[in-house]
């Protein structure tokens, strides 16, 4: 073989290796339609869709979603929940489009997998001046511990927060809750803020953003987790979540932070996680005489609420209401569990098991622990 020859081939392997390197998006999406049974047309789409150049791919992918949802999810329940969650990670997003977010139809190399996504900043590039807001708004913290404020807050979740398709039911969490959720061991006060109008003091938009331990794949990181972000539904064509999404992402980097974990009800781009809500009615006649759930099909309305009839007394023997005794020891089980089953979990030291899982007298929670008698 000349030696030209010998480059040649030299520079096809590692070319290869290159390619073996990334992932690509079309290969994902095959994997993700693995086991539904595709017509021709939507064979030749999916042949079609070019990796390469992603604006087309996402739009090609669009188009044979939708086609598979409209042929075949009517007809049965398991493609059309998986229509359902595929289908977002391909469509447009004003905001998330413009965040350093995966995006599902961009291909990647695994050398960046568990990276920072975004270019590494330092606090001396964080602004120290709040975002701009449209005239007449301004930004606000929020004293989540005083009665009137977070009576505020209340309200604005109460009416505007998270609800059902149909507009039926909304979460109604208590001002107890909310201190309880909010105000954590090492909670920092700027974290929680809102959106108020100049003239009327009004809180239209609300953030919460708490410090936490998380570890990813085995290493350790500070991060915030961010919730109850909420905008009053009259003033959610100002683009307002953005503006409080960027306020609290700059408040956070201000303290040297620079991930974030956040859950959401829908799907946007590009989770890394999801899960189920599994739960036990504990009054299933009342759920369904005001229709937040139903009977399961073909079953009589007696034999359902005997089913789900809970007994006298428990089955597991030794269970009692968790203490503050107990913290140290549920500290170790957690640490161990998560350690041993999970990829991401929460690092919780023992002030934080203590805040978030001994009950206390305001009904927020209950915890129990099994005892060896």
């Amino acid at each position: 073989m000349e030696p030209a020859d010998k480059e040649k081939k030299q520079e096809s392997k590692e070319e290869d290796k290159e390619e073996q390197k990334k992932i690509d998006p079309k290969k994902v999406l095959e994997m993700q339609l693995e086991g539904i049974k595709l017509d021709p047309e939507q064979k030749k789409m999916m042949e079609d869709a070019d990796p390469t150049n992603s604006t087309e791919f996402r739009e090609q992918t669009v188009k044979l979603l939708t086609q598979i949802k409209e042929d075949k999810g009517s007809k049965d329940y398991k493609v059309a929940k998986k229509m359902q969650s595929l289908t977002p990670l391909y469509d447009s997003h004003d905001f998330w489009d413009s965040q350093p977010v995966p995006k599902a139809y961009e291909s990647y190399d695994e050398e960046s997998l568990d990276k920072p996504i975004d270019e590494v900043k330092s606090v001396s590039d964080i602004s120290k001046d709040p975002i701009p807001l449209p005239d007449g708004f301004y930004f606000e913290n929020v004293d989540i511990s005083e009665a009137a404020q977070a009576n505020e807050v209340y309200t604005l979740l109460t009416k505007h927060y998270v609800e059902d398709d149909d507009n039926m039911f909304r979460f109604d969490y208590s001002i107890p809750f909310l201190q309880w959720a909010l105000n954590p061991p090492g909670y920092k006060k700027e974290w929680l803020f809102g959106i108020r109008h100049v003239k009327t003091k009004q809180l239209y938009g609300f953030i919460s953003g708490i410090p936490v331990h998380v570890n990813v794949r085995g290493k350790s990181m500070n991060m915030a987790e961010i919730n109850f972000l909420c905008v009053h539904r009259a003033y959610r064509t100002k683009k307002m979540a953005a503006k409080l999404i960027r306020e609290v992402t700059r408040r956070v980097n201000l303290h040297d932070i620079w991930q974030a974990i956040y859950t959401a009800g829908i799907v946007i781009p590009k989770p890394f996680s999801k899960t189920t809500y599994w739960h036990r009615s504990l009054n299933p006649k009342k759920l369904i005489d005001v229709r937040f759930s139903s009977l399961p099909q073909g079953m009589p309305k007696a034999r359902y609420l005997k089913m789900l009839k809970l007994p006298k007394e428990p089955s597991t023997k030794g269970i009692k209401k968790m203490e503050t005794h107990h913290v140290p020891q549920v500290h170790k089980l957690l640490h161990d569990y998560f350690k041993q089953t999970l990829q991401v979990y929460f690092e919780f030291t023992e002030e934080e098991v203590k805040h978030f899982f001994v009950p206390k007298d305001d009904g927020v929670l209950e915890a129990f622990v099994v005892e060896d008698p």
